[in-house]
């Protein structure tokens, strides 16, 4: 019995909740009516963006509210709306997930006044059920219903309120679009920095390497110790031009990924870092290996990671966790320095940002101040 009352008291403020909302909703139609007609005078158009936005926060919260009460998350997905105000209000007009949420705020009038019938049921059922269970030894009967009923407002809200197809397809979209942006950005920031390091770097000593053999050359027949000296700094010049060269190989793809695969890389840069690192393998040392994009993209995060932390973490002891997952990869470094970092502190985030989305994959940060700062990668790929 205590069970049940317990279940029924839940249930009764779930519907409540129901009942509450479905009557903010009937206020509600009325802002919407207001908005139709000021964004028909044009005047008002401003408030459609508006009010599409708010809709979205009420659907929000009957979202949550059925988490609460199912345990199960309803997805949502919209556009962002952003912009000057023509851009605004063509996101807001066209948007598959604003037509989602009026069906649902226009059905949830109707189907929440179960909560107004199911209110009067507590008091009365809670009587009947006593009566039955203390006199005829049975199970309660009315405080049940009260669950079914809070069950019901839940399964319907999720049927209106989960994305439609054509929804989801409309946010993928928006995020492909976003992601390739991001991509193109990251990779003509890689593009300037190859030719910044070849025109600085290598290009300057292949200029120098040339004078110096040219007046070797002259000197040689009137000079031979001249020459001799002018050669041995054209040998060390060439020598800085391979080391230069092998610098900006590494850059784009680093041999040592070839050689060593992905864990031997990631250990290598773990012993060279400067800090304790220790390193965590699951699932990768057997078996197939990652695309190349794929090793390529984690060993630049732990390679960006380790050095922020080696800079700015304060600590000298980080971790790194690489594991095979079913639909992927996934790479984790943690730090337990100050903490305090975020992905739009630094070039370094952005690019650890930009280069995984640009694979499709995924890039958390948690930093709190204080630390630790934890770096989390999951990266798509078939094994």
């Amino acid at each position: 019995m205590r069970k049940t009352v317990r279940e029924a008291t839940r249930a009764t403020v779930q519907l409540a909740m129901a009942a509450g909302m479905a009557f903010g909703s009937l206020i509600f139609i009325t802002v919407l009516l207001i908005t139709a007609i000021a964004t028909v005078a044009v005047v008002g158009a401003w408030m459609l963006p508006e009010t599409v936005l708010l809709i979205r926060r009420i659907a929000g919260a009957k979202r949550h509210q059925v988490a609460a009460w199912t345990g199960r998350e309803i997805p949502e997905a919209y556009l962002p709306i952003q912009g000057p105000l023509r851009e605004r209000l063509r996101t807001a007009t066209h948007d598959p997930g604003t037509f989602t949420d009026l069906r649902w705020m226009v059905a949830y009038y109707g189907y929440g006044c179960l909560g107004y019938l199911a209110l009067p049921l507590w008091p009365v059922g809670l009587l009947v059920d006593g009566v039955r269970c203390g006199l005829l030894g049975r199970e309660a009967a009315v405080l049940p219903l009260i669950s079914r009923l809070a069950d019901l407002d839940a399964a319907w809200s999720t049927a209106l309120l989960k994305p439609s197809p054509k929804a989801r397809l409309a946010e993928r979209v928006e995020e492909l679009t976003a992601t390739r942006a991001g991509a193109v950005a990251a990779h003509g920031a890689e593009l300037r920095r190859i030719e910044r390091d070849l025109h600085d770097g290598t290009q300057a000593r292949l200029v120098s390497l040339s004078m110096r053999i040219g007046l070797a050359k002259r000197a040689y027949d009137r000079d031979p110790e001249a020459a001799r000296k002018l050669l041995d700094d054209a040998q060390d010049q060439a020598e800085e031009a391979l080391a230069e060269l092998r610098h900006v190989v590494r850059a784009i793809h680093p041999p040592i990924l070839t050689d060593r695969g992905l864990v031997g890389a990631v250990r290598a840069l773990a012993a060279s870092s400067g800090l304790d690192v220790t390193v965590r393998v699951d699932g990768l040392e057997d078996g197939p290996r990652a695309p190349a994009a794929i090793e390529a993209a984690a060993y630049f995060v732990v390679a960006e990671a380790l050095t922020n932390a080696a800079k700015h973490s304060g600590s000298d002891r980080a971790e790194v966790r690489l594991a095979r997952a079913p639909g992927g990869l996934t790479v984790s470094a943690r730090d337990e320095g100050r903490g305090g970092a975020d992905e739009a502190s630094g070039s370094g985030m952005l690019g650890m940002q930009r280069r995984v989305a640009a694979l499709d994959g995924t890039f958390t940060v948690t930093s709190p101040v204080g630390g630790p700062t934890v770096i989390e990668v999951e990266l798509p790929c078939v094994w």
